[in-house]
């Protein structure tokens, strides 16, 4: 262990960046490292230094190196690792930015998925819980609850549907844990290992993750500005015969585009030809306009399952979401609930209820939608400002699809932020199928972190850094 009384040396310095880096999935198992002359001159240091921190990084199983081709990171982990299943230690893979998510290690956070905490101070969430102001009412309940849900919650639940012209019953919604919770639900119903399945891509990597731990296959439909490409969609339904379609049509995560009426429609007519599921995910519908394109609305949850969170909206912690679905599909649903986490907690829906009914979340929700209204408009500017351009998603929500000026490469800025405790979402993160498929070098930004000074600052370095290099 490096001894905390001294600074660290440059070659701890690199060794620890690079190990980060592997850890966090930044490079993957396989990947080539650059040389050790071009490394030395990336870390500013010399070609021993850098060939020094290369053989550490060997010797701690980090890195492999192969005479004649070069060093590679280890395709295989350490010891610990290799008493994982291997499906098992692929989904924990895909999901290693989830886990810079949840441990908050870096200060700037462009890359993070949800809105900041500063946005939830003061809000009505806050409000309720100061000195107790919420008490659930009637006696407190001690059980389990209904495996369904606390009913008064499923009923505005419903009643948000309807309002977004999608037909649905209280009967035909089930509370879950947020819309992770409603994800493994519907893949434990529908699908069964070695199965395909369709998803979006780019599209929501922790969905890649539990599939890889469900051992299904997933194949990507490529996502265009206004939805899933329908001419691809239509050839991987003949091909594969796939289970289910996850997408995700509003505020897309992470490009930030929005499904077009016209799209919507050939999607429902392929997917109706091969009986294929479509599972929509919808975490912004509550910030969003009630008349957006909704797969859910056009079919009316015959084929369609829709899946809501309160966590972007509301609050992580609060864990309350919720599947609307047919009313076979949704009974099924409830069964595999009730085998795997018996029922939901009735506090925290109550709680999520009272907001409601109470006018607290409608308030809350205004001044939200103000927020990344706000947010957005300066992300756009103060990014072209730094010169790294994006064009404006036409549908709301959280996030940009930024892609990299010509001749920056999207791993190494990724590994040169993490040095500089900055965290960055890197494109590959998205894409289901990793391989020797090529994409423009992307970054998913969080429009609410988008304007900090040290980010800003960091992207307008990378760029003058580039050209400086540039031939």
């Amino acid at each position: 262990m490096q001894d905390r009384e001294r600074p660290a040396t440059r070659v701890e310095e690199i060794v620890e960046r690079v190990a980060d880096a592997i850890a966090r999935g930044l490079l993957k198992p396989g990947e080539k490292l650059a040389s050790v002359r071009r490394a030395a001159e990336d870390h500013g240091v010399s070609k021993n230094t850098m060939a020094e921190a290369y053989d550490r990084l060997v010797a701690s199983g980090h890195l492999e190196a192969r005479r004649g081709a070069g060093t590679f990171a280890a395709t295989t982990s350490r010891a610990a690792r290799a008493r994982v299943p291997q499906h098992l230690a692929e989904a924990i893979d895909t999901v290693s930015l989830l886990r810079e998510q949840l441990e908050v290690q870096h200060k700037v956070r462009p890359g993070d998925g949800r809105p900041p905490p500063g946005w939830m101070e003061g809000s009505e969430l806050s409000a309720q819980f100061a000195g107790g102001k919420w008490r659930p009412g009637g006696r407190m309940e001690h059980g389990y609850g209904s495996s369904w849900g606390f009913l008064p919650l499923r009923e505005r639940i419903a009643l948000s549907l309807v309002e977004r012209g999608i037909s649905c019953a209280p009967e035909q919604v089930l509370t879950t844990m947020g819309a992770n919770h409603a994800f493994d639900l519907v893949i434990r119903h529908i699908a069964e290992p070695g199965d395909t399945v369709l998803v979006d891509d780019p599209g929501y990597y922790p969905l890649f993750g539990k599939l890889q731990l469900a051992r299904l296959r997933a194949v990507g439909v490529p996502r265009l500005p206004d939805g899933p490409d329908p001419d691809a969609l239509q050839a991987l339904l003949a091909r594969h015969r796939p289970k289910a379609f996850f997408t995700q049509s509003l505020a897309h995560n992470p490009t930030g585009g929005t499904l077009s009426a016209a799209v919507a429609h050939r999607v429902l007519g392929a997917v109706e030809r091969f009986g294929t599921t479509i599972v929509e995910c919808d975490p912004f519908a509550d910030i969003l306009p009630a008349a957006s394109p909704r797969l859910a609305a056009l079919d009316g949850l015959r084929r369609v399952i829709s899946i809501g969170t309160f966590s972007k909206t509301l609050s992580a912690s609060l864990r309350v979401g919720y599947l609307a679905a047919s009313p076979a599909m949704v009974a099924a649903l409830n069964d595999v609930k009730m085998l795997t986490v018996v029922s939901t907690s009735t506090y925290a829906e109550g709680f999520v209820a009272h907001l409601i009914q109470g006018g607290h979340y409608l308030r809350h929700l205004r001044r939200l939608r103000q927020r990344v209204e706000a947010a957005t408009s300066l992300a756009v500017q103060k990014l072209a400002e730094a010169g790294w351009p994006v064009a404006r998603p036409p549908g709301g929500g959280l996030y940009l699809w930024v892609p990299f000026p010509a001749g920056l490469d999207e791993a190494q800025i990724c590994h040169r932020a993490s040095a500089e405790g900055i965290f960055l979402a890197p494109g590959a993160i998205f894409r289901p199928e990793p391989g020797p498929r090529q994409h423009p070098a992307m970054m998913r930004v969080n429009v609410a972190y988008a304007s900090d000074p040290r980010f800003l600052a960091f992207l307008a370095e990378s760029r003058s850094w580039a050209r400086d290099r540039a031939p």
